[in-house]
């Protein structure tokens, strides 16, 4: 007797064969289709199931025209020596990653240094990709606002400006400014200062409000430190602000979290306390700043709803959607360095 060893199962008209139906009842049944009965649908899932089966991801691909894959890119055109390790990008990631992930999408990152005007249409026509998200706008916001009016799936974050014709997610970094400013003042200081660079668009809307608080106090306008956020010159520079205006300054508020602890740090080393001395507030409220020694006083990005708020923009825009711009309200937390 001659045994006829059982044909495999690889594509959707042998999974047809075993359930009695057309191979075109078995890609709908699999995709989910309502168009299927629901006995029916799950019969062809047990018989997939049984036998191992997978659909080839590429056919599928080409059918849908989806490529399955969201790019996530972060330009550091102001910031060259700056890494994807600093706990803003990696906290912010995170969110994005598991959003993605959590829709049935895959996730491709780049760390861009832009050299020329063309560096965000290399992602966005590489056909690789379904949609892109930017973590912050660097100095490049005429080269996202360029891209932003041919390509739609595009979702940045970073701030909203009239006009604007890129979709933004972020919180309002002028109304966080002025409250780091409006608490530095209540707690009676006169000469402020902001330690960072403003050469991005968040950080210039953080030091205007900033600037801000102190005019409406009467108050002279705050000294502007710049220091980078590279964490590998950053600290040698806060040292040098410190010592360049040393007795000149009685409240600084730091462009982000990760500033502000290196210049408590610098500050202590030159004796003075914080807050007594000199009181001294973040931007973030990454979880580093409750953990701290000093746990700072700083301005919180709620970084969860705001990688949620990227995500349902950016798929509403895949499916052809428009969404505005989204300017989060900040929240002043409270602790010991201010």
């Amino acid at each position: 007797m001659t045994v006829t060893a059982e044909r495999p199962i690889r594509t959707l008209k042998d999974i047809a064969r075993l359930a009695g139906v057309n191979a075109g009842t078995v890609s709908r049944a699999l995709a989910g289709s309502s168009l299927v009965n629901e006995q029916t649908r799950q019969r062809i899932i047990d018989i997939a199931a049984e036998h191992g089966f997978r659909p080839n991801l590429m056919a599928r691909r080409l059918r849908t025209q989806r490529t399955g894959v969201i790019g996530i890119a972060v330009p550091l055109g102001h910031e060259r020596r700056q890494h994807l390790s600093d706990p803003f990008f990696m906290a912010l990631l995170g969110h994005l990653a598991d959003g993605i992930t959590e829709r049935g999408y895959d996730v491709m990152l780049s760390r861009v240094e832009p050299d020329s005007d063309d560096w965000l249409d290399d992602i966005v026509l590489s056909g690789m990709l379904d949609g892109v998200l930017l973590i912050g706008q660097s100095d490049q916001l005429e080269v996202i606002e360029a891209v932003a009016r041919r390509y739609r799936p595009l979702v940045v974050w970073g701030s909203a400006l009239p006009g604007q014709v890129h979709c933004a997610i972020g919180v309002d970094n002028f109304v966080g400014g002025r409250r780091a400013g409006e608490r530095l003042i209540a707690r009676g200081c006169r000469r402020l200062a902001f330690m960072g660079e403003i050469r991005t668009l968040e950080l210039i809307e953080r030091h205007r409000g900033l600037c801000a608080a102190a005019e409406a106090a009467g108050l002279a306008p705050p000294l502007q430190l710049d220091t980078h956020l590279a964490s590998d010159i950053m600290a040698a520079e806060i040292a040098t602000n410190l010592d360049r205006v040393a007795g000149q300054v009685d409240g600084i508020a730091a462009a982000s979290d990760v500033i502000a602890m290196a210049t408590i740090d610098a500050l202590e080393t030159r004796g003075m306390r914080v807050p007594d001395d000199i009181p001294v507030t973040g931007f973030d409220d990454l979880p580093i700043a409750a953990q701290a020694r000093v746990r700072l006083t700083t301005v919180r990005q709620d970084l969860a709803a705001g990688a949620a708020a990227m995500l349902d923009a950016l798929f509403a825009r895949i499916s052809g959607e428009d969404r505005p711009s989204v300017a989060m309200e900040p929240e002043l937390v409270l602790r010991d360095s201010a």
